[in-house]
């Protein structure tokens, strides 16, 4: 008799092959898990093993109380690969060309495809308007004065803590700067360890506005090779601080912007003490750490840090409202480098806005409310893949994202996207062009893609419009 898992590894192989060879399309159910055991003369358990499998694979879906189902075939698409950079650091210009793009993709009628912002919809703004209402009947003293010393919340700093517990912490409260954004922490952090003229490691393709903060404060960009799966390679990180000085890594290693790509624990240990080893510091955007698809809450590098060298930057802007202005930096041995920056250039972040925001977590309302964000983010994102998938030219790559909302995606090379914007955007749809992801200019035949919008007959629509440009724009290609 068959060993038991090789009982099972045969018959996800045999319903392998009935997806791939196209008998069980796109939609349809796969039999029973009952039936299967039947028929197969399987145990259930060995049938469930064999259905994981696929769910891993990306072939299938479990539907609650409904079965297994064939995944879109945009789930098995070819994801892109990761490119060879340069190997010098180049300057930065990608601003202006940045603020064209996202100026006009708020036209009225422009289909919401390019910044990654959630819909209003999924947010808990009737919550959080009780809150300020409450918070300010009962901490009047927060309308009275502000200060630039003490710019922290003890509040928010306690339920920061407190979360901390969940990234291998808890983090020191002496740790924590409480600023306005995400961006802010970003920007403070890059003051605190650079001067103009240094280089900083980014990812590539990197988010834009970590290319702009670059450029805004004179330092260089010196592109890091990064995985569509795991993240910046360590290796090919490993090789550029050898030799060259690099001042800081920047980087979004859980769910990363533009790849949604979470880097393993070991990659994430191994970056720790090879830059706490070499003198780099790491900056780290864990602003969609809440927002991953699968399993447990991936680890920051932080939880890696055993030398105070890691500044983990994140908000609530993704889960909660772009419009709190929130964000925070665990700074570890740079704390007070930051918090003098801060000092200076902002002074203390709006305390009546951290009180709501640590009442709403001590509430316990944000864990139910991101466990569902995060199962909706996850059907928009496999929904906006499957619409490419229909849409765009035969021979596109999708990636396969472990959380966040965004999408990206790499044409024929024949397809320039940044030529094609205005003939986008006078079809009534933006994306961000590919290039503005890369200090060196490189990605021009890929762009991003919003998902942060429920997946209506008009995203749909907008993503069919687009889908024929890019077909138009690429003679060689053939549709399926």
């Amino acid at each position: 008799m068959q060993d038991e898992p090789l009982r099972y590894e045969a018959l996800a192989e045999d319903l392998t092959g009935i997806i791939v060879t196209g008998n069980l399309r796109p939609g349809e159910r796969l039999p029973s898990v009952r039936r299967l055991s039947r028929e197969r003369r399987l145990s259930v358990s060995t049938v469930l093993q064999a259905l994981h499998q696929l769910e891993d694979r990306g072939l299938v879906e479990a539907r609650p109380q409904s079965g297994y189902f064939v995944r879109h075939a945009a789930a098995r698409r070819a994801p892109p690969s990761a490119r060879s950079t340069p190997e010098a650091p180049v300057p930065v210009d990608v601003s202006q060309r940045l603020m064209r793009v996202l100026q006009s993709s708020m036209q009225p009628g422009v289909a919401p495809l390019a910044a990654a912002l959630p819909a209003a919809g999924l947010l808990p703004r009737a919550a959080l308007q009780r809150l300020y209402g409450g918070v300010l009947r009962r901490h009047p003293r927060l309308l009275e004065a502000a200060s630039h010393i003490h710019m922290d919340e003890p509040a928010l700093v306690r339920q920061l803590v407190l979360r901390s517990l969940g990234w291998a912490g808890p983090l020191a409260a002496s740790e924590f700067v409480i600023t306005n954004s995400c961006t802010e922490a970003l920007a403070l952090c890059l003051r605190a360890v650079t001067q103009p003229g240094d280089t900083v490691a980014v990812e590539s393709p990197a988010y834009y506005l970590m290319l702009q903060l670059l450029e805004c404060l004179g330092l260089k960009a010196l592109e890091i090779p990064t995985d569509p799966r795991s993240g910046m390679s360590i290796e090919a990180l490993d090789l550029a601080t050898r030799d060259s000085r690099v001042a800081a890594c920047l980087l979004v290693p859980n769910a990363s912007n533009p790849l949604g790509s979470i880097m393993p624990d070991e990659h994430k240990r191994r970056l720790a003490r090879l830059t706490a080893e070499r003198g780099v510091a790491v900056i780290e955007d864990d602003i969609y750490g809440d927002l991953h698809f699968a399993g447990e809450r991936p680890w920051p590098i932080k939880a890696f840090d055993r030398a105070g060298n890691v500044m983990l930057c994140s908000s609530f802007s993704k889960c909660l409202s772009p419009a709190l202005r929130i964000g925070f930096v665990a700074a570890g041995r740079y704390r007070a480098q930051l918090a003098l920056q801060k000092t200076i250039t902002s002074g203390g972040t709006n305390p009546i806005t951290q009180q709501v925001l640590a009442e709403y977590l001590e509430s316990g309302t944000y864990e139910r409310h991101v466990r569902g964000l995060r199962r909706t983010y996850e059907r928009q994102v496999d929904a906006m893949r499957a619409a490419v998938a229909r849409h765009f030219p035969a021979a596109t790559r999708i990636t396969e994202p472990q959380g966040g909302f965004v999408l990206w995606v790499e044409l024929p090379e024949d397809v320039d996207t940044s030529a094609l914007y205005d003939r986008a955007i006078a079809a009534g749809v933006a994306y961000v062009p590919g290039e503005l992801f890369s200090a060196s200019g490189m990605y021009r035949n890929c762009l991003r893609i919003n998902c942060g919008n429920p997946h209506t007959p008009d995203i749909e629509d907008a993503v069919r419009r687009l889908g024929g440009l890019m077909t138009g724009a690429s003679p060689a290609s053939q549709r399926n």
